[in-house]
């Protein structure tokens, strides 16, 4: 079994990582586990970032490593929080106060245009320098409820409503999002890309 340390300090997204990756032959460790820090994000897209967790993780690591980055995108607030979406409030991973900071930003946007998306890009680097790492990304649609739903999930999932679901990404059991979240994607497309060689 490949040994692979995931570049996030997040438990949702390990747990997440782990059942989406079940015999793939990968065993992921946490950076936190091996004392590395999340990097500063500096990039100017998902992939961006994701590249710089990953070369960050491998490099102190010495190990291969995942990484992902990800976020809601509402399409009434021009995509905002989008790269922001785990400090949109000013503290990072504060799920709480991101929520109420974008409730109130679309207290007044009638339920129509409440239109958004969660967007994930996944890295896989092979060591901190690869030149050709394997880049997969993912796409959820739906909408912005108007006030929380369900206590499963992570982040944004209580006030987001997957297009075609009646419940929200917080009412969903773990399997069910995770064949179908914007995550869920990408995973599956990277362990596609794995398989081919």
């Amino acid at each position: 079994m490949a040994r692979i340390v995931l570049a996030s300090g997040n438990a949702g997204k390990l747990a997440e990582f782990r059942a989406l990756l079940a015999g793939s032959g990968l065993e992921l460790v946490a950076q936190g586990e091996l004392g590395i820090a999340d990097p500063d994000e500096t990039g100017a897209t998902f992939v961006e970032n994701a590249l710089q967790k990953a070369r960050h993780a491998a490099r102190l690591s010495g190990l291969p490593a995942l990484a992902d980055d990800s976020g809601l995108c509402v399409d009434a607030l021009d995509g905002a929080p989008g790269l922001r979406s785990a400090r949109y409030a000013g503290i990072h991973g504060d799920a709480a106060a991101n929520i109420d900071k974008l409730l109130d930003a679309l207290r007044d946007v009638p339920v129509a245009r409440r239109t958004a998306h969660f967007h994930a890009s996944i890295v896989l680097l092979r060591a901190p320098a690869d030149p050709a790492p394997l880049v997969a990304e993912g796409r959820w649609p739906g909408r912005i409820l108007e006030v929380p739903r369900g206590s499963g999930g992570f982040g944004y999932d209580p006030v987001f409503q997957p297009e075609g679901n009646e419940r929200s990404a917080a009412e969903l059991g773990p399997a069910e999002k995770n064949r179908i979240s914007h995550r869920g994607q990408a995973l599956a497309r990277l362990r596609d890309l794995i398989a081919a060689g």
